[in-house]
């Protein structure tokens, strides 16, 4: 906070103090909901019109409605072994940040004690903990599409936005026997997502010659070969702490414009584990960025 400290200078350190922790989570509630609302009446409807023609956060997706439900449809097609959910469009505050490295200024932090959700997978993971909470034995598979909105700047390039459409899987489990769990749900993620992309290239999508890459950590990389050898892929060093089961899968794609994207990329975290307070559980998290399939991969033929 030290390059922000006008924000505490504004209303003072103690006053700040007492809002950001001094306060009970309802009464902060009832004191922000107040602020909101008297700076709602203060607006004229000119400026909302001016702010929801310049704000990135308001603006309409680019893609065509019917082609994005086209492409969601293939990919639930493609996740039969997984239950298809539709996910809120907030998650409880710090559904991020607290698990994960993510710092909470990257998401849109709301009031009620919820932000807009920023990561499906985080909050899949979340639905798998009370799921295995009420039957530890089952292992639970989930699938979604959802719009998610990042606070970060994004990247000026096409298809890329301030909230876009993520195809997103989540499977959760308690370890069994030689990693069993971890081989067979890292599997399951990585063939459906390639069945998607099948399914999509017959759409008529640019989606031919994926290719599979493994990342592991010097601990794992035993598992990794293990899980590269049945899928036929790449097998890389895993370097980004973020995935903190120490295993990362990304799916690349030739772009027909050129170049290669990695369309799809997951990985195992320990999420279930502080979730659950079972080291034994395992979370694995995949995403898809059907979005930037509707926009760069689309033949003259697609629909």
């Amino acid at each position: 906070m030290a390059d922000r400290a006008w924000i505490v200078d504004s209303v003072g350190a103690t006053a700040f103090s007492r809002l950001a922790d001094g306060l009970t989570g309802s009464a902060l509630q009832s004191l922000l909901l107040e602020v909101m609302h008297a700076r709602a009446e203060a607006r004229c409807a000119s400026e909302l019109v001016d702010q929801y023609g310049r704000d990135p956060f308001c603006a309409p997706s680019a893609i065509d409605l019917r082609a994005m439900l086209a492409i969601d449809a293939q990919l639930l097609g493609a996740a039969e072994r997984f239950e298809a959910v539709e996910l809120s469009p907030v998650a409880p505050m710090g559904a991020c940040s607290v698990v994960g490295p993510s710092h909470q200024n990257r998401v849109l932090s709301a009031l009620r004690s919820t932000e807009v959700v920023s990561d499906p997978t985080n909050v899949l993971a979340l639905e798998c903990s009370l799921r295995m909470r009420a039957s530890s034995a089952a292992d639970v598979h989930l699938a979604t599409s959802h719009r998610v909105l990042r606070a970060q700047p994004f990247p000026r390039q096409p298809g890329y936005a301030q909230h876009f459409r993520l195809f997103a899987l989540g499977s959760g489990g308690v370890e069994r026997k030689d990693h069993a769990f971890t081989v067979e749900a890292v599997v399951l993620h990585v063939r459906t997502m390639l069945a998607g992309l099948l399914r999509l290239e017959q759409l008529g999508y640019s989606l031919h010659r994926p290719r599979v890459e493994v990342l592991v950590s010097a601990e794992k990389r035993q598992l990794g070969s293990r899980i590269a050898d049945i899928l036929s892929a790449d097998l890389q060093s895993l370097e980004h702490p973020y995935y903190s089961g120490g295993l990362r899968y990304r799916i690349w794609v030739p772009a027909p414009d050129g170049g290669e994207l990695p369309l799809a990329d997951g990985g195992v975290f320990d999420w279930l584990g502080q979730l659950s307070s079972n080291r034994r559980a395992v979370f694995i998290g995949s995403g898809l960025g059907s979005q930037l399939i509707a926009l760069r991969f689309a033949r003259q033929s697609a629909t």
